[in-house]
């Protein structure tokens, strides 16, 4: 959810639309399209994501390698005759103001709904798309490979957990997995705010009310305005990109609501650096005695290639939950230890990338050259599979 302003809706606000107009924009479904069939052969190959770029084929990646489509290249007039009608004239209006615009696609593979999370670009005065697959599938904890303390963390009944990484991490379908771990268990209202949305939940036990911003709600503040009178008990509030996100998120926390959201940083501890970066410095104070008072656990992921048969991508994990050890050193400002308290809290379901590349090369998930590829310290890695195990707990 980038760039969150609030907007005067009376500006927005035209004459009103009668009863029949209203009927059919909340009944109608929508025509067959050109580009359909592109997004369909993704779905049947398997594929995350697509590309469209003009003068080159239609390109999918499988499995993490790119590979383009059986059929000629996309020259301009097509690629135009392809895309602009997926718009609808908020997106154009962005589109043309921005040179980008970002929106939810769904489209009918089989008799089965796909919903693609899309990206529409200029590039050297050219229009194209990248589309990103969303599972319709949520897969669960056991399914996704995940450390034990992930569904510890559901059963919160207040406070913030927060999924860290980089696009394409599988942040999105992690905390999916969680809310449908929720769903599975207990009687909440879960109230989603997404731009777009993502995964399209199934209630269980739980009654679910998903809000796409500018397609529900006109913005991100109207939408948080209006949560706080919908009475949920869990929230997912996007990805925290900036200081009105952040805030009205942890005000959520804090008045008896358990909050998920996504943010771009590459460990657990470096993510407390990054929310702060969103405030002036006057407010750092602040804003780490809330973090140590609402946060329950930051986990960071990166998502590797599996050699599993029949397991994709499998994610390494990276989990700090909020110990008085934790709050102590958020609150003092000394995040530089936090990293060496995340190893020593094992027995608290703690584990750093290190531990968590170590259990998936054990576990016979990742190969040893795709483990130290991405490992953050090679060394700590090659002694934790000699049997060696590094903690320094008299460093804190």
């Amino acid at each position: 959810m980038g760039g969150h302003k609030k907007t005067e809706v009376t500006e927005t606000i035209g004459a009103a639309p009668t009863v029949e107009e209203l009927k059919a924009k909340y009944t109608r479904k929508r025509e067959e399209r050109d580009v359909d069939k592109l997004f369909r052969a993704l779905v049947r190959l398997k594929g995350s994501d697509l590309h469209l770029k003009v003068g080159r084929a239609p390109i999918v990646r499988v499995n993490g390698e790119l590979k383009p489509l059986n059929r000629g290249p996309i020259d301009a007039e097509e690629m135009a005759n392809l895309l602009f009608p997926i718009m609808d004239d908020r997106n154009r209006g962005i589109f043309d103001k921005t040179g980008g615009a970002d929106f939810a696609y769904v489209v009918d593979v089989d008799g089965v709904d796909w919903r693609f999370r899309v990206n529409l670009l200029t590039q050297l005065g050219r229009i194209g798309l990248v589309a990103r697959r969303v599972n319709n599938f949520i897969p669960n904890f056991a399914g996704l490979h995940l450390p034990p303390v992930m569904e510890t963390l559901c059963h919160f009944d207040q406070g913030m957990v927060l999924l860290a990484g980089v696009t394409g991490s599988g942040k999105s379908t992690t905390i999916a997995s969680m809310l449908n771990h929720i769903n599975s268990i207990y009687g909440k209202h879960i109230l989603t705010l997404e731009d777009p949305i993502e995964f399209v939940y199934t209630e269980d036990k739980c009654l679910i009310n998903q809000r796409e911003i500018g397609m529900d709600v006109i913005d991100f503040a109207v939408a948080m305005k209006h949560a706080v009178r919908e009475d949920p008990d869990v929230m997912l509030v996007g990805e925290m990109r900036d200081e009105e996100t952040f805030m009205t998120a942890i005000h959520a926390a804090e008045t008896g609501h358990l909050v998920f959201g996504t943010i771009h940083a590459s460990s657990a501890p470096s993510t407390i650096g990054r929310i702060l970066d969103l405030f002036p410095d006057t407010m750092h104070s602040a804003i780490r005695s809330a973090l140590a008072m609402n946060m329950k656990g930051i986990v960071a992921q990166k998502l590797l290639r599996s050699i599993k048969p029949g397991v994709g991508r499998v994610p390494t994990c990276e989990v700090m939950t909020f110990t008085p050890m934790i709050q102590k050193l958020v609150l003092e400002g000394q995040d530089h230890k936090l990293a060496d308290a995340i190893r020593i809290g094992a027995e608290e379901g703690m584990q750093d990338f290190t531990m968590s590349l170590h259990h998936l090369i054990e576990t016979g998930l990742i190969d040893r050259p795709t483990a130290f590829q991405v490992a953050p310290n090679k060394e700590a890695l090659k002694m934790l599979l000699k049997g060696i195990a590094v903690s320094q707990p008299g460093i804190l």
